[in-house]
């Protein structure tokens, strides 16, 4: 990746000043390690009259993975080639902007402590880019630059000179030029605006990432006219940082129209009052949602398969409707686990002949399984390697049989809300992959039509209007109609 800064000047106000704001020295070539690989700053000019520094940026594609190491959804050979093969090496993108920020981190800043007014004043400037992804093409790459004060040049790159019919790629050849801009002014434009074009970002986008977008559009972003789509892009889509950004840019703006500070406008209610209640824990909603479909199924007995630690059979054993509950899970150490949670040791006499702990694994039939009204697999077909599952399947719905299967998993599509999940990884490091809401709803569909039972499906968890639900749940059924021609 590549980027120029120049500027212009004279025997009064040399143009090597530049090299002081940007603290770097034009006659030195300097080399900065950075997580993915190595940054270099040159100059490839540098007199009174005209100074130009370079960032070359070269990745190391094996450290961009290792650095994003974790499974993807299902861990697909093409999606682990295409870490090593792409164009990130090339174009510019967010990593060049993180390269900026950190190579030239005082620039950002306008601090110069050996010439603060030339930090503070106006510069002639000239940014060029030989490679920007632009999604939106030359048109939307003017609309972001331009109400900024830059002239902007923006030259579409053929897919290949060779056969011009192919027509143009997503890239541009980016030119900008201004006099009304500080130095720090134009570091935080790209800083922001170079991964907002690509509309991707090499990391995962976190709740700091609206701190960074605030402090770096400070003085521009709030009254900026694509104010919408850069901060949805910079956050990646994450809706609720997005929201977040939004709520505090417009307390900004007002801020300016009052001539008064953001903290004497948002000071409606007092930290010390706030009374917002916690949201139900997912696992909670998950076992609500699992305990309502058995309550309607009407099952007395019931196989809690893949019980872990025993959450799920602890809350059936609490209900009296349910005579006899068979935990399963082929940990032995898991089933340790429950059997303290339960306290088995220590349960009366009735009510340890409510329940039982076996140990099994669930890819293989097991006698012991059979002619039992209900079975639950909560969280548990995505740590199956999916050429096991077929396995699973029959175990399961061929032959232990019960009337009523209830399945839930992640929604694979609501892994962009979680904060704390970085991107284009699984929620734990067991799970073999993850459904979208259609392959799920596909996979139950057909795992149904095979073995004659009906599916019902249920969203667990808000259900996101763009993402659906955290957890998605199907109950199974024995289908009347199937059971009637077999009687």
């Amino acid at each position: 990746m590549f980027l120029t800064i120049s500027t212009t000047g004279t025997a009064a106000r040399p143009a090597t000043d530049l090299g002081y704001l940007l603290h770097k020295h034009p006659d030195k070539a300097q080399a900065f390690s950075t997580s993915h690989g190595t940054a270099h700053v040159f100059y490839p000019e540098a007199d009174a009259e005209r100074c130009t520094a370079a960032l070359l940026l070269e990745i190391d594609p094996v450290a961009l993975v290792r650095r994003g190491r974790g499974k993807g959804r299902g861990g697909a050979p093409d999606a682990a080639l295409a870490q090593y093969v792409n164009d990130r090496p090339y174009a510019a993108s967010s990593l060049l902007a993180v390269a900026l920020s950190n190579v030239f981190s005082s620039a950002l800043r306008g601090v110069c402590a050996a010439r603060p007014e030339r930090a503070a004043a106006p510069l002639p400037l000239r940014v060029e880019v030989p490679a920007l992804p632009a999604r939106g093409g030359p048109e939307l790459v003017r609309r972001l630059f331009a109400p900024l004060g830059w002239t902007v040049t923006a030259d579409p790159v053929p897919l290949d000179t060779a056969f011009p019919e192919w027509g143009d790629s997503r890239y541009v050849r980016l030119l900008l030029e201004s006099e009304r801009l500080t130095l720090a002014e134009a570091l935080r434009h790209l800083y922001v605006l170079l991964p907002v074009l690509d509309d991707a970002k090499h990391y995962w986008v976190s709740a700091d990432e609206v701190d960074k977008l605030l402090r770096a559009g400070e003085g521009w972003l709030a009254g900026h006219p694509e104010q919408q789509l850069i901060t949805s892009r910079y956050l990646s889509r994450r809706w609720s940082l997005t929201r977040q950004a939004r709520e505090r840019l417009e307390l900004v703006r007002l801020a300016e129209a009052d001539d008064s500070e953001v903290e004497d406008i948002d000071n409606a209610v007092a930290d010390e009052t706030e009374t917002e209640e916690k949201p139900t824990p997912l696992a909670v909603l998950r076992r609500e949602a699992i305990l309502a479909a058995l309550g309607t199924s009407g099952a007395a007995r019931v196989l809690d398969l893949g019980c872990g630690q025993g959450q799920l059979t602890q809350a059936l054993l609490k209900d009296a409707r349910y005579t006899e509950i068979v935990g399963v899970d082929v940990s032995q150490r898991a089933l340790a686990i429950a059997s303290r949670r339960l306290k088995l040791d220590r349960m009366g006499e009735r009510q340890a002949a409510r329940v039982k702990l076996v140990q099994g694994s669930l890819v293989y039939t097991d006698q012991r399984l059979r002619g039992y009204d209900a079975a639950v697999l909560s969280e548990v077909v995505e740590h199956v390697d999916p050429p096991r599952l077929p396995a699973l399947e029959y175990a399961v719905f061929g032959h232990a049989r019960p009337r009523t299967v209830v399945v839930t998993t992640p929604n694979a599509e609501y892994n962009v809300r979680w904060e704390s999940l970085p991107a284009g990884h699984v929620r734990h490091g067991d799970h073999r992959f993850e459904w979208t809401r259609e392959e799920f709803r596909a996979w139950a569909a057909a795992v149904a039509e095979r073995y004659g039972y009906e599916a019902a499906f249920t969203s667990v968890g808000p259900d996101d209007p763009e993402v659906g639900p955290p957890t998605q749940m199907a109950t199974f059924t024995i289908s009347s109609e199937r059971e009637a021609k077999a009687a």
